[in-house]
């Protein structure tokens, strides 16, 4: 089960923007050293995989949506992607 937003992140042609951030040299050398550990291109591949990291685990911790978080859980102990996706339908159909 995929929510309208995670569905829209994972569109590759998504609407793209252009922004400014100052960052001390070291952190941007730091970026540069670590990105081919990982099997990145370049330091802003690595910046904005760990802006997506640290968004993803804010949005679940404070999204006020409890049978999201429930069915999350419940997908982290194993139970089968299909009967979340049963579990989800049922959700939206009440």
């Amino acid at each position: 089960m995929l929510t309208e937003r995670l569905k829209k992140r994972l569109d590759k042609d998504r609407p793209m923007t252009t922004i400014t951030l100052r960052i001390p040299v070291d952190v941007v050398d730091a970026l540069k050293e670590i990105a081919p550990h990982k099997g990145l291109a370049g330091y802003q591949t690595l910046l904005k995989s760990y802006i997506s990291e640290g968004l993803r685990r804010d949005e679940n911790q404070y999204s006020s949506n409890a049978s999201l978080r429930l069915i999350n859980a419940l997908r982290k102990r194993g139970v089968p992607e299909s009967v979340l996706e049963e579990a989800a339908r049922e959700l939206e159909a009440a």
